[in-house]
């Protein structure tokens, strides 16, 4: 993510800023601008205090309105059970938070982004499995949230259930976007589909079938030479969903290293190892790669040294390589508008 300042006093600023903590300027984010502004001539979100809200409305729109992302959400607790629910309120809070940062990407991209209008589009039902067993998934543009994620001790639990290295609420939305973005990026043209089937498998094999024996046998063996993570190897569109994600983190953290002027010019050891995120998009995946991967292991050094879990826990075998490298070309190829190449 960009870093942001202060319209008045240029000082920085978090992206979820309701205020400068230095000039104490009201501010908020304009996602028509993508900037941080001052509040002043906008109305906020109706979803301001319920949702922790910090982002305006366009010109034009009045006090009642819902902002971009507020706008996604279909389904959500009632406002009632949110004010008698503490810890509900606070995984609540803690989804649309993700979720902002998750449309702030979209954006960034030039990805398509439009609610469901009941055919098409985009919407997201954030429930709690209190009221009843809730199942994260995708379905005709309509992504599910169990909120219980929100919640640090259950996601932990979870993750050491399931045997994953990495287990967060954007994390959830990031792959399950990834579902949402098939249908949009691949789906609909020949040649982009003919080429998934050629790095991630037939899409079109029992699906139902494929995760019944995921979860029965787990994955296989040498899983790592060619997958990114071991849920990837369940199904193709699973490994899509998982590819795309880890491209959403790829793009999001080297945006921040590039915003924060952060450089890797190599251990003693290994000179070599140099990284210098661009500010601006790049087009080939090979030189977001060759940042992403000295980045990765200085922070994942530096995690450590602090006692923590790498940040980025994961191996990216050729095969990996080659499918964020498709994933690349096809959000490059929206955001510049043009058409996939035939392979």
């Amino acid at each position: 993510m960009r870093a942001f300042s202060c319209p008045s006093c240029r000082h920085l600023v978090p992206f979820e800023a309701v205020a400068c903590l230095h000039c104490g300027t009201t501010l908020g984010f304009a996602p028509d601008a993508g900037e941080i502004v001052a509040a002043d001539h906008r109305a906020p979100c109706a979803n301001q205090f319920l949702a922790g809200c910090n982002w305006l409305l366009a010109p034009g729109e009045g006090p009642g309105d819902l902002c971009l992302s507020c706008g996604l959400t279909g389904t959500r607790p009632h406002d009632a059970d949110l004010a008698a629910d503490a810890r509900l309120a606070k995984a609540f809070r803690e989804a649309e938070a993700a979720k902002r940062r998750l449309v702030f990407q979209f954006l960034e991209l030039g990805l398509p982004l439009m609610p469901h209008d009941g055919d098409r589009g985009l919407a997201f039902d954030l429930l709690s499995s209190r009221a009843g067993p809730v199942v994260i998934g995708h379905a005709d543009g309509i992504i599910t949230i169990d909120l219980a994620e929100g919640d640090d001790v259950h996601r932990e639990l979870m993750r050491r259930e399931l045997g994953e290295p990495y287990r967060t609420m954007l994390g959830h939305l990031r792959h399950e976007s990834g579902h949402y973005f098939w249908t949009v990026l691949v789906e609909p043209d020949p040649a982009a589909t003919e080429q998934f089937r050629s790095l991630f498998g037939d899409e079109r094999s029992d699906y139902s079938a494929a995760l019944e024996r995921h979860y029965q046998d787990g994955p296989p063996a040498e899983w790592v030479s060619g997958y990114v993570s071991a849920y990837a190897t369940a199904h193709p569109w699973e490994d899509w969903a998982e590819t795309f994600a880890h491209y959403l983190h790829i793009r999001d953290t080297l945006q921040t290293a590039a915003s924060f002027g952060m450089l890797v010019t190599g251990p003693v050891c290994d000179p070599d190892l140099i990284a210098a995120p661009s500010r601006e998009p790049e087009d080939r995946f090979e030189d977001l790669l060759d940042d992403w991967l000295p980045l990765t292991y200085a922070l994942n050094a530096v995690n450590r040294s602090m006692g923590r879990a790498d940040l980025y826990p994961f191996v990216l075998s050729r095969p990996v390589i080659a499918k964020l490298t498709f994933v690349h070309s096809l959000v490059r190829s929206v955001s510049l508008g043009r058409r996939i190449p035939a392979p």
